[in-house]
């Protein structure tokens, strides 16, 4: 059994993938051939916004952008500490300070209750993380960002192809970052990610910054960085997109069946109030994580954990002066949380015995 199974879906888009491929192996404009285009153009179309710009990674996307919003050091990024590294890494790698902020324990996402305590003179912007595959509550988010004069960021590298309030993840902020990693809901096959933007000036920073700080060739007025996606990736991309609302919906079936049958066993996720759920982990939570993955790896059925410790609790970061208990919710999210398999093409017959594993283990 397969955790993410890309062979399956591969073998359904092969012929467009490899005709796709072809095409670029013919044209031969293998760095910013006319696919990037393409695939820029449709996704933002999708997302609803004026620009996207394909990146060389998702980690790189959230730099590109703290980068383009002129954050550097002195400077202060509020986040959450439940989260993979990417989301702080760049915040430290732009020389600012990640400030973290506790998450509320039914979504993995940020508590916007306390965003505001966190808030000081030295706060440039606010990067929320749509983790596992949902939206935190962006309106509220985006206010308080408006009333203290600072940039909202989506984090948005295990959303793309969720809503919330009809509006789809990567177009409710002014900048807006996700990863196109192949385990990610819409993968490529190998690093990759997207920036997305309504804000003309925004978008030209973050192209030049994208191609080694300039729109031209050989004049460069920013210090940039080769972040450039390959065009192969794009064409890889852009045969599977027209599937991709398919999978979204299957991802939302498999979700909330599984949470239909597992809800009297474990603490399912919870789906917020106008959102969907592109479930790119489907998480749940139980006290005995570790003995679950024991007894499902003894049956063949892989699990992992998303995450098993916080970033506060990482050796890069005792700079900040965080420590174990100052993020209580995030901390036992940590200790409980294991993922189950999840793709569009898992059958019911997988699905039932991975439900019935964790039934028995749980007995």
């Amino acid at each position: 059994m397969e955790f993410i199974d890309l062979k399956q879906q591969y073998q359904c888009h092969k012929a467009e993938i490899n005709a796709h491929i072809q095409r670029v192996l013919d044209h031969g404009q293998f760095v910013m051939g006319p696919e990037i285009t393409q695939l820029e153009t449709a996704l933002a179309q999708y997302v609803g916004v004026k620009h996207c710009l394909t990146v060389a990674s998702g980690t790189d996307s959230l730099e590109i952008a703290l980068r383009a919003l002129d954050i550097g050091p002195g400077d202060e990024v509020i986040t959450v500490p439940f989260t993979w590294i990417s989301t702080a890494e760049v915040i430290g790698l732009v020389g600012a300070k990640p400030v973290f902020v506790d998450i509320d324990p039914a979504t993995f996402n940020l508590n916007v209750d306390l965003l505001e305590t966190a808030i000081t003179p030295r706060t440039k912007a606010l990067l929320p993380v749509s983790l596992f595959g949902q939206m935190p509550d962006y309106d509220r988010i985006n206010a308080i960002g408006a009333k203290h004069g600072l940039t909202v960021i989506e984090d948005a590298a295990q959303s793309f192809g969720a809503t919330r309030n009809g509006r789809r993840s990567g177009g409710v902020t002014t900048v807006a970052s996700t990863s196109f990693f192949p385990a990610k809901p819409f993968g490529c096959y190998g690093d990759g990610g997207a920036l997305f933007t309504s804000d003309d000036e925004l978008a030209d920073k973050m192209k030049a910054i994208r191609n080694h700080g300039g729109l031209q060739r050989h004049h460069h007025p920013l210090l940039g960085m080769n972040g450039r996606f390959d065009t192969l990736q794009a064409a890889i991309m852009l045969a599977k997109f027209p599937s991709f609302e398919w999978e979204v919906a299957q991802r939302g079936n498999i979700g909330a069946r599984y949470s239909e049958l597992l809800q009297e066993t474990c603490i399912v996720p919870e789906v917020s109030p106008g959102n969907t759920h592109v479930y790119a982990q489907y998480t749940i939570r139980v006290p005995d994580r570790d003995k679950l993955g024991a007894a499902l790896k003894a049956e063949g059925i892989p699990t992992a954990v998303y995450y098993p410790k916080c970033l506060h609790e990482q050796p890069v970061f005792a700079g900040c002066g965080y420590r174990y208990g100052d993020f209580p919710q995030a901390e036992k999210a940590a200790g409980e949380v294991i993922s189950l398999p999840m793709h569009p093409f898992l059958g019911e017959k997988d699905q039932d015995a991975i439900i019935a594993a964790v039934k028995r283990a749980r007995a």
